[in-house]
């Protein structure tokens, strides 16, 4: 045994010693963090209905702008007109996803996504 404790052989984490292992990981969560800002900060479009409702939504997921075209808007048919802003809506979130999950699927590291 090593007089200095621990299993001999080791060497640390697969020859990576601890200090090299948190830097690799401080580097990872500030790449993470700048990747998550990149998306906070780009805007996604979707529309429904053969663009009669448009959103533009942050990637933070914050509604930035709602259109809807005046020839939709139909007292006798609110639901329709529910029906396209919810589906605009979803595409435009899940849109915000997708760009996530790419980006940041990019560090694999199981648990995160």
């Amino acid at each position: 045994m090593s007089k200095r404790g621990g299993f001999p052989g080791m060497g640390g984490f697969g020859g990576m010693n601890l200090n090299q292992l948190m830097k690799e990981a401080k580097k990872m969560q500030a790449d993470m963090e700048k990747s998550q800002e990149e998306i906070g900060n780009q805007e996604f479009t979707a529309s429904a209905g053969g663009e009669a409702v448009t959103v533009k939504v942050s990637g933070k997921k914050e509604i930035k702008e709602l259109k809807i075209k005046p020839e939709v808007v139909d007292p006798e048919d609110v639901e329709m007109l529910e029906d396209l802003i919810t589906t605009c809506i979803n595409n435009a979130l899940k849109q915000v996803d997708d760009a996530t999950a790419a980006s940041l699927g990019k560090y694999n590291i199981p648990g995160l996504m």
